[in-house]
Protein backbone atom coordinates (compact mmCIF):
# COMPACT_ATOMS: atom_id res chain seq x y z
CA UNK A 1 0.00 0.00 0.00
CA UNK A 2 2.92 2.26 -0.21
CA UNK A 3 1.46 4.17 -3.18
CA UNK A 4 -1.71 5.04 -1.61
CA UNK A 5 -1.92 8.00 0.62
CA UNK A 6 0.87 9.78 -1.29
CA UNK A 7 0.17 9.86 -5.01
CA UNK A 8 -2.87 12.05 -5.51
CA UNK A 9 -0.78 15.13 -6.14
CA UNK A 10 1.23 13.32 -8.79
CA UNK A 11 -2.01 12.64 -10.64
CA UNK A 12 -2.69 16.33 -11.03
CA UNK A 13 0.92 17.08 -11.99
CA UNK A 14 0.75 14.62 -14.85
CA UNK A 15 -2.69 15.77 -15.87
CA UNK A 16 -1.49 19.36 -15.90
CA UNK A 17 1.50 18.57 -18.07
CA UNK A 18 -0.67 16.70 -20.54
CA UNK A 19 -3.68 19.03 -20.52
CA UNK A 20 -2.72 21.32 -23.43
CA UNK A 21 -2.17 18.42 -25.78
CA UNK A 22 -5.76 17.28 -25.41
CA UNK A 23 -6.89 20.71 -26.55
CA UNK A 24 -4.84 20.49 -29.75
CA UNK A 25 -6.43 19.67 -33.08
CA UNK A 26 -5.95 15.93 -33.63
CA UNK A 27 -4.56 16.67 -37.09
CA UNK A 28 -1.91 19.14 -35.89
CA UNK A 29 1.51 17.91 -36.98
CA UNK A 30 3.33 19.14 -33.88
CA UNK A 31 2.56 19.92 -30.25
CA UNK A 32 4.18 22.89 -28.55
CA UNK A 33 5.86 22.51 -25.16
CA UNK A 34 3.01 22.14 -22.66
CA UNK A 35 2.04 24.92 -20.31
CA UNK A 36 2.61 23.45 -16.86
CA UNK A 37 0.75 26.26 -15.12
CA UNK A 38 1.10 26.11 -11.34
CA UNK A 39 3.48 23.14 -11.72
CA UNK A 40 6.03 25.15 -13.73
CA UNK A 41 7.92 26.12 -10.58
CA UNK A 42 7.69 25.23 -6.91
CA UNK A 43 4.37 23.74 -5.89
CA UNK A 44 2.80 21.93 -2.95
CA UNK A 45 -0.33 19.83 -2.62
CA UNK A 46 -1.92 19.22 0.79
CA UNK A 47 -5.05 17.31 1.56
CA UNK A 48 -7.07 15.37 4.05
CA UNK A 49 -9.03 12.19 3.59
CA UNK A 50 -10.12 8.99 5.24
CA UNK A 51 -8.88 5.44 4.87
CA UNK A 52 -10.55 2.10 5.57
CA UNK A 53 -8.34 -0.92 6.04
CA UNK A 54 -7.41 -3.91 8.23
CA UNK A 55 -6.82 -3.22 11.91
CA UNK A 56 -3.49 -5.05 11.60
CA UNK A 57 -1.61 -6.79 8.80
CA UNK A 58 -3.58 -10.01 8.32
CA UNK A 59 -6.74 -8.91 10.12
CA UNK A 60 -10.28 -9.42 8.86
CA UNK A 61 -11.52 -6.54 11.04
CA UNK A 62 -11.51 -3.14 9.34
CA UNK A 63 -11.15 0.35 10.83
CA UNK A 64 -11.47 3.97 9.71
CA UNK A 65 -8.55 6.36 10.13
CA UNK A 66 -7.42 9.77 8.86
CA UNK A 67 -5.32 9.83 5.66
CA UNK A 68 -3.56 13.20 5.23
CA UNK A 69 -1.80 14.07 1.97
CA UNK A 70 1.35 16.09 1.29
CA UNK A 71 3.41 16.21 -1.88
CA UNK A 72 5.24 18.75 -3.98
CA UNK A 73 8.38 19.97 -5.67
CA UNK A 74 10.76 22.66 -4.44
CA UNK A 75 13.84 23.62 -6.39
CA UNK A 76 13.25 20.69 -8.75
CA UNK A 77 13.38 18.15 -5.92
CA UNK A 78 10.17 16.21 -5.42
CA UNK A 79 8.90 15.02 -2.03
CA UNK A 80 5.81 13.31 -0.75
CA UNK A 81 4.17 11.08 1.80
CA UNK A 82 5.10 7.41 1.92
CA UNK A 83 2.41 5.82 4.06
CA UNK A 84 2.76 7.52 7.46
CA UNK A 85 6.14 8.89 6.45
CA UNK A 86 8.03 10.93 3.86
CA UNK A 87 10.35 10.46 0.87
CA UNK A 88 12.49 12.94 -1.09
CA UNK A 89 13.70 12.47 -4.68
CA UNK A 90 17.20 13.95 -4.70
CA UNK A 91 17.56 13.74 -8.49
CA UNK A 92 16.30 17.10 -9.66
CA UNK A 93 14.23 17.34 -12.84
CA UNK A 94 16.60 17.86 -15.75
CA UNK A 95 15.83 17.79 -19.46
CA UNK A 96 12.04 17.94 -19.73
CA UNK A 97 12.26 16.57 -23.27
CA UNK A 98 13.79 13.30 -22.13
CA UNK A 99 11.53 10.23 -22.06
CA UNK A 100 13.54 8.69 -19.21
CA UNK A 101 13.75 10.04 -15.67
CA UNK A 102 15.65 8.52 -12.77
CA UNK A 103 14.62 8.90 -9.14
CA UNK A 104 16.48 8.21 -5.92
CA UNK A 105 16.40 9.53 -2.40
CA UNK A 106 15.84 8.87 1.30
CA UNK A 107 12.62 7.84 2.99
CA UNK A 108 11.39 7.52 6.54
CA UNK A 109 8.24 5.75 7.68
CA UNK A 110 6.40 5.18 10.95
CA UNK A 111 4.88 1.69 11.33
CA UNK A 112 1.97 1.37 13.76
CA UNK A 113 1.07 -2.26 13.00
CA UNK A 114 -0.24 -4.16 16.04
CA UNK A 115 0.29 -1.06 18.18
CA UNK A 116 -3.29 0.25 18.36
CA UNK A 117 -6.77 -0.41 16.95
CA UNK A 118 -6.40 -4.18 17.38
CA UNK A 119 -10.03 -5.21 16.98
CA UNK A 120 -9.62 -8.98 17.42
CA UNK A 121 -9.86 -9.78 21.16
CA UNK A 122 -7.65 -12.88 20.86
CA UNK A 123 -4.87 -11.15 18.92
CA UNK A 124 -5.08 -8.31 21.43
CA UNK A 125 -4.02 -10.79 24.13
CA UNK A 126 -0.66 -11.17 22.36
CA UNK A 127 0.11 -7.61 23.44
CA UNK A 128 0.96 -4.45 21.57
CA UNK A 129 4.07 -4.06 19.44
CA UNK A 130 6.24 -0.96 19.71
CA UNK A 131 6.06 1.77 17.07
CA UNK A 132 8.70 1.17 14.38
CA UNK A 133 10.66 3.97 12.72
CA UNK A 134 11.91 2.74 9.35
CA UNK A 135 14.65 4.59 7.49
CA UNK A 136 15.86 3.72 4.02
CA UNK A 137 15.86 4.76 0.38
CA UNK A 138 13.76 4.66 -2.77
CA UNK A 139 15.10 4.37 -6.31
CA UNK A 140 13.72 3.77 -9.76
CA UNK A 141 13.27 4.88 -13.33
CA UNK A 142 10.29 6.33 -15.19
CA UNK A 143 9.60 6.04 -18.93
CA UNK A 144 7.21 8.46 -20.60
CA UNK A 145 5.34 8.17 -23.92
CA UNK A 146 5.05 4.39 -23.62
CA UNK A 147 1.65 3.86 -25.25
CA UNK A 148 0.49 7.43 -25.84
CA UNK A 149 2.27 10.80 -25.76
CA UNK A 150 1.13 11.57 -22.21
CA UNK A 151 1.57 8.40 -20.14
CA UNK A 152 4.40 7.05 -17.99
CA UNK A 153 5.64 3.69 -16.72
CA UNK A 154 7.61 3.69 -13.45
CA UNK A 155 9.67 0.85 -12.01
CA UNK A 156 10.94 1.43 -8.49
CA UNK A 157 11.78 -0.15 -5.17
CA UNK A 158 11.95 0.91 -1.53
CA UNK A 159 14.28 -0.56 1.05
CA UNK A 160 14.03 0.33 4.72
CA UNK A 161 15.24 -0.75 8.16
CA UNK A 162 13.70 -0.26 11.59
CA UNK A 163 15.95 2.01 13.68
CA UNK A 164 13.68 2.22 16.74
CA UNK A 165 14.15 -1.40 17.84
CA UNK A 166 10.49 -2.34 17.31
CA UNK A 167 11.00 -5.16 14.81
CA UNK A 168 14.71 -4.57 14.01
CA UNK A 169 14.02 -5.84 10.51
CA UNK A 170 14.36 -4.95 6.83
CA UNK A 171 11.75 -4.58 4.09
CA UNK A 172 12.18 -4.44 0.30
CA UNK A 173 9.17 -3.31 -1.73
CA UNK A 174 9.46 -3.37 -5.55
CA UNK A 175 6.64 -1.94 -7.66
CA UNK A 176 5.66 -1.10 -11.21
CA UNK A 177 3.02 1.48 -12.09
CA UNK A 178 1.40 2.87 -15.22
CA UNK A 179 -0.16 6.34 -15.23
CA UNK A 180 -2.14 8.15 -17.90
CA UNK A 181 -4.55 11.12 -18.11
CA UNK A 182 -8.10 10.54 -19.28
CA UNK A 183 -8.83 14.24 -19.82
CA UNK A 184 -7.50 17.65 -18.80
CA UNK A 185 -8.87 17.05 -15.29
CA UNK A 186 -9.01 13.28 -14.80
CA UNK A 187 -6.02 11.05 -14.28
CA UNK A 188 -5.54 7.41 -13.27
CA UNK A 189 -2.73 5.08 -12.24
CA UNK A 190 -2.54 1.31 -11.79
CA UNK A 191 0.23 -0.46 -9.87
CA UNK A 192 1.57 -3.89 -9.01
CA UNK A 193 3.75 -4.32 -5.93
CA UNK A 194 5.19 -6.86 -3.49
CA UNK A 195 7.02 -6.81 -0.16
CA UNK A 196 9.89 -8.98 1.03
CA UNK A 197 10.76 -9.04 4.75
CA UNK A 198 13.55 -10.55 6.78
CA UNK A 199 13.27 -12.93 9.72
CA UNK A 200 13.24 -10.19 12.37
CA UNK A 201 10.22 -8.50 10.82
CA UNK A 202 8.38 -11.80 10.30
CA UNK A 203 9.12 -12.91 13.86
CA UNK A 204 7.78 -9.68 15.36
CA UNK A 205 4.45 -9.57 13.56
CA UNK A 206 3.68 -13.19 12.71
CA UNK A 207 5.40 -15.50 15.24
CA UNK A 208 3.70 -16.64 18.45
CA UNK A 209 6.01 -17.65 21.29
CA UNK A 210 5.00 -19.92 24.21
CA UNK A 211 4.06 -16.93 26.39
CA UNK A 212 1.84 -15.52 23.66
CA UNK A 213 0.29 -18.93 23.07
CA UNK A 214 -0.55 -19.26 26.77
CA UNK A 215 -2.06 -15.77 26.90
CA UNK A 216 -4.12 -16.06 23.70
CA UNK A 217 -4.79 -19.77 23.24
CA UNK A 218 -3.32 -19.62 19.74
CA UNK A 219 -0.75 -22.27 18.75
CA UNK A 220 2.93 -21.39 18.79
CA UNK A 221 4.36 -20.40 15.42
CA UNK A 222 7.87 -19.55 14.26
CA UNK A 223 7.67 -17.25 11.23
CA UNK A 224 10.54 -16.98 8.75
CA UNK A 225 11.32 -14.13 6.40
CA UNK A 226 10.41 -14.13 2.70
CA UNK A 227 7.81 -12.59 0.45
CA UNK A 228 5.12 -11.18 2.72
CA UNK A 229 2.53 -10.05 0.20
CA UNK A 230 1.80 -9.04 -3.38
CA UNK A 231 -0.94 -6.80 -4.63
CA UNK A 232 -2.47 -4.37 -7.09
CA UNK A 233 -3.94 -0.89 -6.75
CA UNK A 234 -5.94 1.69 -8.69
CA UNK A 235 -5.65 5.41 -8.03
CA UNK A 236 -7.69 8.20 -9.60
CA UNK A 237 -7.82 11.97 -9.31
CA UNK A 238 -10.10 14.75 -10.55
CA UNK A 239 -9.29 18.47 -10.66
CA UNK A 240 -12.50 20.24 -9.66
CA UNK A 241 -11.94 23.28 -11.90
CA UNK A 242 -11.67 21.09 -14.99
CA UNK A 243 -8.08 22.15 -15.70
CA UNK A 244 -5.30 20.72 -13.54
CA UNK A 245 -2.87 23.48 -14.56
CA UNK A 246 -4.54 26.11 -12.40
CA UNK A 247 -4.04 24.16 -9.18
CA UNK A 248 -6.75 24.61 -6.59
CA UNK A 249 -9.12 21.95 -5.34
CA UNK A 250 -9.20 18.30 -6.36
CA UNK A 251 -10.47 14.96 -5.14
CA UNK A 252 -8.81 11.56 -5.21
CA UNK A 253 -9.72 7.94 -4.58
CA UNK A 254 -7.68 4.80 -4.08
CA UNK A 255 -8.32 1.07 -3.82
CA UNK A 256 -5.67 -1.55 -3.05
CA UNK A 257 -5.86 -5.33 -2.85
CA UNK A 258 -3.01 -7.39 -1.41
CA UNK A 259 -2.64 -11.08 -0.67
CA UNK A 260 -0.49 -12.27 2.21
CA UNK A 261 1.76 -15.17 1.34
CA UNK A 262 4.36 -17.41 2.99
CA UNK A 263 4.51 -17.42 6.78
CA UNK A 264 2.54 -14.16 6.91
CA UNK A 265 -0.38 -16.15 5.49
CA UNK A 266 0.27 -19.28 7.58
CA UNK A 267 0.59 -17.44 10.90
CA UNK A 268 -2.35 -18.05 13.29
CA UNK A 269 -2.96 -14.28 13.50
CA UNK A 270 -3.91 -14.52 9.81
CA UNK A 271 -5.00 -18.11 9.18
CA UNK A 272 -7.07 -18.55 12.38
CA UNK A 273 -8.01 -15.01 13.38
CA UNK A 274 -7.78 -13.02 10.16
CA UNK A 275 -7.69 -13.26 6.36
CA UNK A 276 -4.89 -13.40 3.79
CA UNK A 277 -6.96 -11.17 1.49
CA UNK A 278 -6.43 -7.55 2.47
CA UNK A 279 -8.31 -4.53 1.10
CA UNK A 280 -7.57 -0.86 1.59
CA UNK A 281 -9.76 2.06 0.47
CA UNK A 282 -9.03 5.77 0.74
CA UNK A 283 -10.35 9.05 -0.57
CA UNK A 284 -10.19 12.73 0.14
CA UNK A 285 -9.90 16.30 -1.05
CA UNK A 286 -6.72 18.17 -1.86
CA UNK A 287 -5.54 21.69 -2.61
CA UNK A 288 -2.57 22.61 -4.86
CA UNK A 289 -0.78 25.94 -4.79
Amino acid sequence: MKIVKSCAAALFVSAAICAPAFAQDSEAPTVEAPDRGVFAGDWVTVGIGAGYGPSYDGSDDYVLFPAPLAQGSIGGFEFGARGPGLYVDLIADGNSDSNVKFLAGPLVRVRLDRNSNIKDPVVRLLGKEDVAIEVGATAGVSFSKVINPFDSLTISSDIQWDVAGAHKGRLISPSISYSTPLSTAIFTSVSLSATHVDGNYADTYFSIDPAGSTASGLPTFDADGGWKNYGASLLGGVDLSGDARDGGWGIYGFVNYSRLTGDAKRSPVTSLRGDADQWFLAGGISYTF
